[in-house]
């Protein structure tokens, strides 16, 4: 099903999106056991804890945005 550049493209992607070593020969084992579920299922557990890592960055940036909020008003104060 996978050719060998393929196989290395899919290393590739992996290592891009964050994937540890581990997860990758997790991954790479399904892959050989032809066991496609099991691959999109470590595929959507990485990206949604890829996703809950951009909402508590997210979450400080509202904090940050919040205090400027409050600074800027503060000294408009007279």
């Amino acid at each position: 099903m996978y050719d060998a550049t393929s196989r290395e493209a899919i290393i590739q992607n992996l290592k891009d999106a964050g994937c540890a070593p581990e997860q990758i020969e997790e991954f790479l084992a399904c892959m050989e056991a032809h066991k496609s579920k099991a691959e999109l299922e470590l595929l959507a557990n990485h990206r949604d804890c890829l996703l809950e890592e951009v909402h508590k960055c997210q979450k400080k940036i509202d904090c940050l945005d919040y205090l400027t909020y409050q600074l800027k008003k503060a000294k408009k104060e007279p």
